[in-house]
């Protein structure tokens, strides 16, 4: 891999360690639905056998491919995974990953679209956002306030990538409900920086 590549650490790379790790015991293929600059899609490439990374903003999907250039492994493709066509042009992955991607999209339409491309025997994992509906979402919250601040602090966090953002709509019961109608077996666990992270095995087919 040529091109250098620089590092950062913010809410949302804080996660890539783990998601690394767990793509990296199938192997395979391996999606990144909205990769963002490319950083998540650089090193997934290293432990498995093809990354996709798609994204629809064109100048963050410029940077990726800036980024994973030289790297034969790694593919970025301007897309939105919302569109059939896109889901129809990829195929299917042994591990699809969405990082503070989902609160981007309609809840369930977005998460059916991204579990189509999941190979049977294959993976879903998604770090995604949560808004603060309840009490217990704002206590939670308040009480995390100060060793996420000494976190961010600690890591020199790089807030602004120059990807889009969003505010999350849905809480976190409610993305509970809507993961286990349409993906049952998920299983969704709030996270420290204010994240939730949510896993979906797809059956095998039966033999």
């Amino acid at each position: 891999m040529s091109t250098p590549v620089g590092g950062y650490w913010n809410h949302n790379v804080a996660f890539h360690g783990e998601l690394v790790a767990d793509a990296g015991l199938r192997g395979g293929r391996v999606l990144d639905v909205g990769c963002g600059d490319g950083l998540l899609v650089h090193r997934l490439a290293g432990v498995c056998d093809e990354v996709v990374g798609i994204e629809k903003d064109p100048a963050a999907a410029r940077r990726a491919a800036w980024r994973t250039a030289g790297c034969s492994r790694a593919t970025i493709r301007r897309a939105d995974v919302l569109d059939p066509r896109t889901r129809t042009g990829l195929g299917v992955f042994q591990t699809v990953i969405c990082v503070a991607v989902v609160h981007h999209l309609p809840l369930g339409t977005g998460l059916r679209a991204v579990s189509e491309l999941v190979a049977p025997g294959g993976r879903l994992l998604v770090v995604g956002l949560a808004a603060n509906r309840s009490a217990w979402d704002w206590t939670l919250s308040a009480l995390s306030a100060l060793p996420i601040w000494a976190a961010s602090r600690w890591h020199r966090e790089t807030r602004d990538i120059g990807v889009p953002v969003a505010q999350a709509r849905q809480s976190l019961g409610q993305i509970r409900a809507v993961a286990g109608s349409l993906l049952p077996g998920a299983r969704v666990r709030r996270r420290f920086y204010y994240r939730y992270t949510l896993t979906w095995d797809r059956p095998r087919r039966d033999r």
